[in-house]
């Protein structure tokens, strides 16, 4: 009998001081704002990271030499409450189009300007054997937490 064993998903969270709306806005049409040049897949330097504001839509980067390279798609488009991201990089740092892990953003408004934003990066035990280096890697100090600051930062002074 093989036991395989499934890792646990890695849970971010941050609350920015603007409302609810905003905050979704922040976080996807103003995805490239926020999103460090140093996270590329690229061959040319990242020149701005997309978002597309529909279900079925693209995310990807575009470099400085009008290259496009695709990270994924929208999944779930559920404005100003939810993203659900399909991550399609595998542990190369190359997209995968038969990889599947989910990024599930959630908004949830705390009442005046605040709002709490829930990050979920799921079914890493999609990646096989690389899997729990994966997890390693979105929850290390460069992984998701360090992403949720920088967009922290963007929300705050949008």
């Amino acid at each position: 009998m093989t036991v395989v064993i499934k890792p646990a998903p890695v849970k971010k969270s941050v609350t920015v001081d603007a409302p609810i709306a905003r905050a979704f806005d922040v976080f996807t049409a103003g995805f490239g704002r926020w999103w460090p040049a140093t996270h590329s897949i690229g061959k040319s330097p990242i020149k701005n990271a997309i978002m597309e504001q529909r279900t079925g839509g693209r995310w990807y980067e575009i470099g400085e030499d009008g290259s496009e390279c695709q990270w994924g798609e929208v999944l779930a488009w559920e404005p100003p409450t939810r993203v659900l991201l399909a991550w399609r990089i595998g542990m190369n740092w190359q997209f995968d189009p038969n990889l599947l892990t989910e990024v599930d953003v959630r908004f949830t408004a705390l009442g005046g300007e605040s709002t709490r934003v829930d990050l979920e990066h799921r079914l890493l035990e999609n990646m096989g054997e690389e899997a729990g280096t994966a997890r390693e890697v979105f929850e290390s100090e460069r992984g998701w937490g360090n992403l949720l600051a920088a967009y922290h930062a963007a929300a705050e002074n949008s």
